[in-house]
């Protein structure tokens, strides 16, 4: 099973008698209420409102969606959003967190703590997925977000997020691509060593349900040309790989940032290991962004039900 692109995503959207809440930290950001609204009128998901009231109201009088309903949660001058919406969810009254108009990094800072109650024994990390004019499918990436420079137990561990964020779509066994600069072991070069010693224990005892292919340099990835100019064989190349596991969060997050500015890609993404699918777009993501990211974490969340069933 393949995802030839979001209308795929959108098909598998679950139905339900009970849509998700979910909890919006940070509520002026115009996009992202578009977003959520448009989640809402699908039916599979009650938009929870965090902070300011009277700019939230302004902006949803603009958007005219002022009369659409909602539940709306005063945030105090001075109070920390994202702190109050993580109680909501803990309190069980929200599904999905989503970053709203407030930093990556403010927003994140809370989310990863400790007494957020938010963490798992699984690592947090960052899945986005791409739909690219030249790309047959839609193309999963990580972690563009979370983990700054991932040692070799993380980077393990973003693997398997990623690959068990695949499975939720429905691939049974996706392929992974780990990219570097060069396609070859390079004792230069250090995320080639560590790629080599993913490789080696995943062969012994598979690190997910995943196949794993790397080093691998991005125009192997992407191109079969390329691979056939390089002699370098591998049957994925061109538009068999499902998702890229860069080497550090500046490498992914310059990747996604490059595709939507220059091949005017689609994209969506979630932070996934927490206890609730966490819904996070830039702030300066456009309405269909923010709800396509809806929709992976409705689907994601499904998943995971299921799998403790």
């Amino acid at each position: 099973m393949e995802l030839k692109n979001f209308d795929s995503i959108i098909s598998r959207i679950p139905k339900t008698t009970h849509p998700l809440r979910v909890v919006l930290a940070g509520s002026e950001g115009e996009n992202m209420l578009k977003g959520i609204f448009r989640a809402q009128k699908d039916g599979f998901v009650q938009p929870v409102l965090v902070g300011d009231r009277a700019r939230t109201i302004t902006v949803l009088e603009q958007l005219g969606l002022e009369r659409e309903p909602y539940t709306m949660v005063e945030a105090a001058p001075g109070q920390n959003v994202t702190k109050e919406a993580i109680r909501i969810i803990n309190s069980g009254d929200g599904d999905i967190l989503m970053r709203g108009n407030i930093g990556t990094q403010q927003f994140l800072t809370d989310v990863i703590a400790r007494e957020s109650n938010l963490r798992t024994d699984r690592i947090m990390s960052h899945v986005s997925l791409a739909s690219l004019p030249e790309y047959p499918k839609l193309l999963a990436l990580s972690d563009m977000t979370v983990v700054v420079k991932p040692t070799l137990s993380q980077k393990k561990a973003i693997i398997k997020n990623m690959a068990d964020a695949l499975r939720a779509f429905g691939y049974e066994h996706p392929t992974l691509a780990m990219l570097s600069l060069v396609e070859e072991v390079n004792f230069n070069i250090k995320d080639t060593i560590q790629i080599q010693q993913i490789m080696t224990a995943h062969a012994e005892q598979p690190i997910a349900d995943c196949e794993l292919w790397g080093p691998i340099s991005y125009d192997l990835i992407l191109s079969k040309e390329a691979a056939r100019l390089k002699n370098y064989d591998c049957p994925y190349s061109g538009g068999g790989f499902d998702g890229i596991i860069a080497p550090n969060l500046a490498t992914a997050n310059t990747l996604v940032k490059s595709w939507l500015i220059h091949a005017h890609a689609v994209t969506c993404g979630a932070v996934v290991g927490a206890r609730v699918p966490i819904a996070l777009t830039s702030r300066s993501a456009a309405e269909e962004e923010t709800y396509l990211s809806l929709v992976f974490c409705a689907i994601l969340d499904d998943w995971r039900k299921k799998q403790k069933q």
